[in-house]
């Protein structure tokens, strides 16, 4: 196979070798083409170069992040998607069932099998695993607001977190989903393609990115005592207690709030005015699943 791998230096929790990622890949994948991205958006020029030269594949190996960004320049090409993880949640990547060990990963892909997947869109932006509105698009905004001045990392993530975790307020929005509307108020709404944020957190278990569907998940805004009872389950398959989750499958949603509208495409936050619209696009991209 004809491959490009596209990474982002930047990615991880430490700074990679690059001699020995790239001596890894040539091991697996001699001859393969191996870039660094400079920039934002430079994975995405990388991956629609890879299309338009004809490569089998373009391989991101980053967060979900670089894979959204790659995935952009790959949509309705030939060219098929591979993921190697080298972010902090990894959603897409295990969703896909990816070894989080890069050298595993590698090897991985050496037999990997090309799948037509489906990918979301808000208002007309690619999403590969989640989008949605609510408490953590607001904690993504705020971070990334923090980022632009202060320290970034786990620690200022988590202290955000909490507090807006004691203060948040639901706001209310107009939903129509497939021709139905109704007045909501939650504590969050999530579009999944895919199954999960992340670290295994499975906020739509039942999700699949092959069904030509959109799992619209909707979090109740129920006590914090049930909530905290509740968060376990989100770590397995099975249904979550209290009623504190609503969930159905759709092919297009509107969401109308007056003013700003803060929300979040596989993880980065995003903010519009007004109205917010939600769409999958079956069969958008082909994507490579690792051997078994």
């Amino acid at each position: 196979m004809k491959i490009r791998f596209i990474l982002n230096p930047k990615s991880g929790k430490r700074q990679a070798d690059l001699e020995t990622l790239a001596a890894c890949i040539q091991l697996n994948f001699p001859g393969a083409d191996m870039r660094l991205t400079k920039a934002a958006g430079h994975a995405t020029e990388l991956a629609k170069e890879a299309a338009e030269m004809g490569f089998d594949a373009a391989i991101a190996i980053g967060g979900d992040g670089t894979i959204n960004e790659t995935a952009r320049g790959l949509v309705g090409t030939n060219t098929a998607l591979g993921v190697i993880p080298r972010g902090s949640g990894n959603g897409f990547a295990r969703e896909l069932g990816m070894p989080l060990l890069f050298e595993e990963a590698v090897m991985r892909l050496q037999r990997a099998k090309a799948v037509w997947c489906d990918a979301g869109r808000a208002n007309g932006e690619l999403f590969l695993n989640l989008a949605g509105v609510g408490i953590e698009a607001d904690i993504a905004w705020q971070f990334m607001e923090h980022g632009k001045t202060g320290q970034r990392g786990m620690w200022p993530y988590f202290k955000i977190g909490a507090k807006t975790a004691l203060s948040y307020k639901p706001k209310n929005l107009e939903l129509t989903a497939d021709g139905v509307t109704v007045k909501t108020a939650p504590l969050t709404l999530v579009f999944a393609n895919g199954r999960q944020y992340g670290s295994n957190f499975k906020i739509a278990p039942q999700a699949s990115l092959t069904d030509g569907l959109l799992d619209m998940v909707a979090v109740q805004n129920i006590a914090k005592w049930k909530l905290a009872l509740t968060a376990p389950f989100f770590f397995t398959d099975g249904k979550r207690p209290f009623g504190v989750v609503q969930t159905a499958h759709v092919k297009h949603a509107l969401i109308r709030q007056a003013g700003d509208i803060i929300y979040h495409i596989d993880g980065e936050p995003r903010k519009t005015k007004d109205s917010l619209e939600i769409t999958v696009e079956p069969k958008a991209l082909k994507v490579l699943f690792p051997e078994k």
